[in-house]
């Protein structure tokens, strides 16, 4: 069996570690030596494109807003979904994944970096998308593990309510937000719909064929019409009725005291 070769690492925001990783012909990408990401499984990546361009499908010129850039998947399959005048914005944190699609992962998808449609932007996304409004058709969020964060503290903020504002209003009419998460999320859901969007959950598989190892990506929308079929309805969550309220209902079978 041929060893896991380490090819080259760098640094995160807070100080851990970010690996790539090569055996044979398959490679991963590591934090602190918790794999984040795998070319054997980038199905749910590829998902993440389909459903959250699923709408753009007859419009032009639109412009999609990826976050994250991993190894390329969600970049090559949105290039695949948009006409020859959309555009792809990829916000990537750090400049050393750009290097390494372009070099160690080129024959996976480096092609879609030279691909005209395509704009690279190095920072934070929470700056990007504070300071745009009634920007993007789309907005694919890839960033970490999902809302559960491994890779840098800092990405917690794009999950929070004023993240999830601000991905609102960077969307523009008629646009939809899409989310990839490695676990499900009750607590978020609520998040998500209480900034009023339509929210539907797709579970959808790591591997191609299988439901092994299932992912979760999120829609929302403004447009509950934009939703594509299938997925699962969030409830809201239930109001509580305040314990010892005056207009709280007696328990069944308690006898209203005398006076």
């Amino acid at each position: 069996m041929k060893p896991q070769i380490k090819l080259t690492t760098t640094k995160t925001p807070d100080g851990g570690e970010m690996g790539l990783y090569q055996h044979d012909q398959d490679f991963a990408i590591k934090v602190n030596g918790q794999q984040l990401m795998s070319s054997r499984q980038h199905e749910s990546e590829l998902a993440l494109a389909r459903l959250g361009c699923a709408h753009l499908s007859a419009r032009k010129a639109s412009c999609v807003l990826i976050g994250g850039l991993g190894m390329g998947y969600t970049l090559r399959q949105t290039l695949e979904m948009l006409g020859t005048d959309g555009k792809v914005i990829v916000s990537e944190l750090l400049p050393e994944v750009v290097e390494w699609n372009g070099t160690f992962l080129k024959e996976l998808n480096g092609k879609s970096l030279k691909d005209e449609r395509t704009e690279i932007k190095i920072g934070d996304i929470n700056l990007l998308l504070a300071n745009s409004v009634d920007s993007f058709d789309a907005v694919l969020l890839d960033i970490d593990n999902g809302p559960s964060a491994i890779t840098d503290l800092g990405n917690d903020q794009l999950y929070t309510r004023a993240g999830m504002e601000n991905c609102r209003r960077a969307l523009r009419d008629k646009g939809c937000l899409a989310i990839w998460s490695a676990e499900p999320s009750k607590e978020f859901e609520q998040l998500l719909m209480s900034c009023h969007f339509h929210v539907r959950r797709y579970k959808v598989p790591a591997y191609a064929g299988t439901q092994r190892n299932s992912r979760f990506i999120w829609l929302a929308t403004e447009n509950a019409k934009l939703l594509p079929p299938g997925g699962g309805e969030p409830r809201p969550a239930k109001k509580k009725t305040p314990k010892g309220n005056k207009y709280t209902q007696r328990r069944e079978g308690t006898k209203k005291p005398k006076r």
